[in-house]
């Protein structure tokens, strides 16, 4: 039957809202009959993928319109076009069937579809004889989504998309182009109104800014190395492992002469080697997803699928995991489904209806960063969401995610005044959408990729974060999450350290406090580029007294965190005192190492990160309160700490720290055992810039007891030798 005029109008001006029930080649009366809009041809005949000639085609509308009957039964089928003196061949994107089946129709129906970054997006595959690229976007109220790119002048009238009912999932198979081609979606929305060109919320790879585009591209790499690395992460108890992370921002670590930025292979060549020599157990990146606002510090995302295009190609960042497992170090990545950015060509208004977002801005707006918040309630952004966590461990081997803003997602009054929030239907403040979220992507993840870690930032007393999530707790079941970072100790210990010490005195609580919770969870300590931002200055500048003292003072609170249970966390730069602080437009201060202060600073963080990972007593028990007891905790006069760290089978170590000017020559100091204890870190030694008083190498201890040194404004670490009979 000939569609009406209307019909064929539409398919030209790429308005046909089921342009495959017209283009392509269908069974007919008479035989085959094929319809193609080839723009700039005068004369076309068809061909079947094996060169097989099928007929000729007239053209019946001189905007390109191709009819004609075609031998054989329907098929993929390619044209060889003509005008005047030109020939060139275009193999018809609509004689091909759908890529998608009726599986990935129910699982995604259901939200439970665990490979959708497999099937959404775009994909160099072989599809019924043909190389091409296969592009699936979700715009379920869209009336009508083409692709457009440069491999169709971005014109909407060439490709407009099928669309699975059932789904809302609109498909197309381009065949002959491959990997490199930029592309976006144009999306009319149900009111008719196009909106601006989209990006792929799946693409793996993205113009650099301030392009937007998405590239089509392969994400990782087929060849991997670090098998043993995973491993044996796989059979671990993070919790009782050493975990000591270096939190860097890639594009201001170091910066090159020339370009803005080191591309991860450049950055692997430099990074990789100064954290093994530092003795950090963990790299973690502020985020590496596409971003197009660089003070942004990645954490406004728009192409959570790709890492960003400042750093090169998606297979480097592979490359770099890579290299680091290789060498012995674990790569964690921050990750932010707690808000999105409404630039025009990202999620926001995605299909011209509020899709990935809620409606109303009192769920759907987030009033400190002026961005979108996630429908965490909608089974297909929740989908996107785990599928997304479940994609950089597979894709790109990452060993965990460190999860941003966790705190912003659980409550709905979160920095938001009387009536500017929804209650719950309880009538209460938690988001209980967004709890269900977080408990999904972390029973995804954890049962999926054994050995992957994730770190929830989150500031508030929700209790049981890192309870698993099938475990029930106070609010109904844990997160899920493996670690929390402490924010409390960060708060009341930089508090602690910014006081002139002859006040501190009267703020012991400041150090002890913590203890009373440091169980609850497990915890990772955080001094985090959230501590030297947005004129806070640097950790060096935070401490009190003249700048010997700020120096002492900083090695002391390195001493004591070290030394505290908990993993460890430090920013970049601060592991050689930065003084300024942090900015994202340059590199860090690495010409102050010429000074002997800041060199002796960045020994002191290599020779605890030596003791933290050669030494049970440590880290096996960081989350575990059998690994901790206190020797000294109310000498507040003295602004003396000590508390002793243990593991079964390994040698106590006492940490005792010393918060005031004053040395303290004969400070008697309960030990749990009699004999030799050695002086294993001082942080007043000379080689970190102190004044050189210590122990000679080691106390005696008599009685339950010893008289040590403790200089002033140190942390000395003892760890028990035996007695006497055992030297």
């Amino acid at each position: 039957m000939k569609p009406d005029a209307r019909a064929i109008e539409a398919l030209l001006e790429g308005t046909h809202a089921d342009p495959f029930s017209l283009l392509g080649v269908h069974p007919g009366p008479q035989g085959a009959f094929a319809r193609a809009i080839l723009p700039g041809a005068e004369t076309a005949e068809a061909f079947a993928l094996d060169g097989t000639p099928l007929g000729a085609l007239a053209r019946t509308d001189p905007r390109g319109l191709f009819e004609g009957l075609v031998a054989g039964p329907p098929q993929p089928v390619r044209y060889r076009c003509g005008a005047g003196v030109h020939r060139w061949s275009v193999t018809d994107p609509y004689s091909f069937g759908p890529v998608l089946g009726p599986t990935d129709d129910f699982l995604i129906g259901q939200g439970t579809h665990f490979r959708l970054f497999d099937k959404l997006g775009a994909h160099p595959i072989e599809h019924e004889g043909a190389s091409g690229v296969h592009f699936a976007v979700w715009a379920p109220n869209a009336s009508l989504v083409s692709v457009v790119g440069d491999f169709n002048d971005w014109d909407h009238r060439r490709h407009p998309m099928r669309k699975r009912a059932d789904t809302g999932v609109w498909e197309i198979f381009l065949p002959d182009i491959g990997t490199g081609r930029a592309y976006k979606y144009r999306i009319v929305g149900p009111d008719g109104a196009a909106q601006p060109l989209k990006a792929d919320p799946y693409a793996f790879a993205a113009e650099l800014r301030p392009a937007t585009a998405s590239i089509v591209a392969r994400p990782g790499k087929p060849d991997w190395a670090d098998h043993a690395h995973r491993a044996h992460w796989a059979k671990a108890d993070a919790r009782r492992e050493p975990v000591s992370i270096y939190e860097v921002h890639p594009g201001s670590w170091r910066k090159p002469d020339a370009a803005e930025f080191y591309s991860w292979d450049e950055l692997a060549d430099r990074l990789i080697p100064y954290c093994v020599d530092m003795g950090f157990t963990h790299i973690e990146f502020l985020p590496v997803s596409e971003h197009p606002y660089d003070p942004s510090w990645g954490y406004q995302a728009t192409g959570l699928y790709a890492p960003s295009a400042r750093f090169g190609e998606p297979a480097g960042f592979a490359r770099f995991v890579d290299g680091a497992h290789q060498a012995g170090l674990c790569v964690l990545v921050d990750w932010v489904p707690a808000h999105f950015p409404t630039d025009a060509f990202g999620l926001a208004r995605f299909d011209g209806t509020h899709l990935y977002e809620h409606e109303d801005p009192r769920l759907g707006f987030h009033p400190d960063w002026n961005t979108a918040i996630y429908n965490f309630g909608r089974r297909e952004v929740e989908a996107f969401l785990v599928n997304n966590a479940l994609f950089w461990a597979e894709q790109y081997h990452v060993d965990g995610l460190r999860v941003d803003a966790v705190a912003s997602m659980l409550y709905r009054d979160y920095s938001r005044k009387s009536g500017e929030w929804i209650p719950n239907a309880e009538g209460g403040r938690e988001n209980w959408e967004a709890v269900g979220f977080l408990q999904a992507m972390n029973k995804a993840l954890y049962g999926q990729h054994p050995g992957v870690m994730t770190i929830a930032e989150e500031s508030t007393s929700w209790p049981g974060v890192t309870l698993p999530a099938h475990e029930k707790g106070p609010n109904g079941g844990g997160l899920g999450f493996g670690f929390k970072w402490n924010m409390g100790f960060m708060h009341d210990t930089l508090k602690y350290m910014a006081r002139d010490p002859i006040h501190r005195r009267y703020h012991h609580d400041e150090i002890t406090f913590g203890l009373m919770y440091a169980f609850a969870e497990n915890f990772v300590l955080p001094l985090s580029h959230d501590e030297v931002v947005h004129g806070k200055g640097s950790l060096l500048a935070k401490m009190a007294g003249d700048q010997w003292q700020k120096f002492a003072n900083l090695r002391a609170y390195y001493g004591l965190m070290w030394g505290y249970p908990g993993k460890k966390l430090l920013f970049m730069g601060q592991e050689f005192a930065q003084a300024r602080e942090w900015s994202e437009a340059r590199a860090l201060d690495w010409d102050l190492l010429q000074h002997e202060p800041h060199a002796g600073m960045q020994r002191w963080v290599r020779d605890l990160n030596a003791a933290y990972r050669t030494r049970p007593a440590l880290h096996a028990r960081d989350c575990e309160a059998e690994g901790f007891a206190w020797l000294v905790v109310d000498d507040a006069a003295a602004s003396v700490f000590a508390w002793l760290r243990k593991a079964p089978g390994a040698a106590p170590i006492a940490v005792v720290c010393n918060m005031t000017p004053a040395t303290h020559g004969y400070y008697r100091l309960p030990l749990p055992h009699d004999g030799v204890w050695r002086e294993v870190l001082n942080s007043d030694a000379e080689p970190y810039g102190g004044s050189g008083q210590g122990n000679l190498g080691a106390v005696e201890a008599k009685d339950g007891a010893a008289l040590v040194v403790l200089p002033g404004l140190s942390t000395l670490m003892f760890e028990f030798a035996g007695t006497g009979e055992d030297q």
